[in-house]
């Protein structure tokens, strides 16, 4: 009986498809670096100094394989999954599309920053942001399906688009595509917000959701003093309203946030915290060391990843009348 590609397979043969092309090229030569790139044998903006050959950050390159395996890891419990254990309504469990594309998107991280930190060149840059951007939409998007009513292909289709339009937008116009927007760091914003909503929906959550744009701003370093005093650079804080204009009925499923969520977040914020040490500024920069604070930040935010994905698993649906009595509250 002829075997078919299963989705693990399939993962594995793209993973090596990549390997080999990236040595490929890489003994070739990886062409001029990008303009905010050091020279080989200088200290990179992430700490580690710049070698030559394939790899100019080795151990930033490799820390990325941590999102390699926790894809992968992903892509296996999916197999394993049995129809008769999936809850009601949740469509993280088993070769359902937006499983497969969120396991798919986890993997995708690794390769993509693999391809920035080991070739330092603009291409690298490119994908390594729109790897983090094809992944950071899922859940946000997702969440906003089920409040807008979507279908799963409009899913897919806004979700299809708006990776395009940023894969078309950095490449011609830069990180900020031209109109100072930073996708990823408003979508992580955006993803808490529309995460309130699916929890506590409500008339009035539509209108106040969006200040919940604030407080997390505010984590990471952007007061709202500084975002009302300068709204021309921080003209992005309107789509704070983004999710509370489009969630135009109560979610239809609950989600348990202990443990997951919650280690998904402390993950991140870990993290984070880490990131900030890891660069060529600061003073615990050590740029021959084999352990990297960049490298772990790649190895902290796999783990996160891993974590929401068990988060979304936990999803079940809830009653009729539960969702009918909230909407009768209008």
């Amino acid at each position: 009986m002829k075997r078919t590609m299963t989705p693990t397979r399939i993962a594995l043969a793209a993973l090596g498809s990549f390997a080999v092309a990236y040595v490929a090229i890489g003994l070739v030569g990886w062409g001029p670096p990008a303009s905010n790139e050091s020279p080989i044998g200088e200290i990179s903006r992430w700490c580690e100094r710049v070698r030559d050959g394939l790899m100019r950050e080795p151990v930033n390159t490799l820390g990325n394989l941590g999102f390699v395996a926790a894809g992968l890891i992903m892509f296996r419990v999916l197999a394993r999954d049995r129809s008769a254990a999936v809850p009601a309504g949740n469509r993280f469990y088993g070769h359902q599309p937006l499983a497969l594309l969120y396991a798919a998107a986890a993997v995708f991280l690794g390769p993509g920053s693999m391809v920035m930190h080991g070739t330092h060149t603009f291409f690298g840059a490119w994908i390594d942001n729109l790897s983090m951007v094809a992944y950071i939409l899922i859940p946000w998007l997702f969440s906003l399906s089920v409040l807008g009513r979507w279908s799963d292909v409009t899913f897919f289709k806004v979700y299809g688009i708006v990776v395009a339009a940023y894969a078309f937008g950095y490449w011609f116009f830069g990180a900020d595509l031209g109109i100072g927007l930073q996708l990823f760091d408003v979508s992580i914003a955006i993803w808490i917000i529309s995460e309130v909503l699916y929890r506590w929906w409500s008339p009035a959550a539509r209108l106040w959701s969006g200040l919940v744009g604030f407080v997390v701003a505010a984590v990471f370093g952007i007061t709202p003093v500084e975002i009302l005093g300068n709204l021309g650079d921080h003209w992005w804080m309107v789509l704070f309203w983004v999710p509370g204009a489009i969630a135009k009925g109560p979610a239809t499923g609950r989600r348990q946030y202990t443990p997951w969520f919650w280690a998904g977040i402390g993950s991140f914020l870990v993290a984070y915290t880490i990131w900030l040490t890891g660069t060529n500024e600061h003073s615990w920069c050590r740029p021959d060391s084999l352990l990297q604070a960049h490298a772990i930040w790649h190895l902290l935010t796999a783990l996160a990843t891993w974590c929401f994905f068990m988060f979304l698993r936990t999803e079940h649906e809830v009653e009729r009348r539960a969702v009918s009595a909230q909407l009768g509250r209008r």
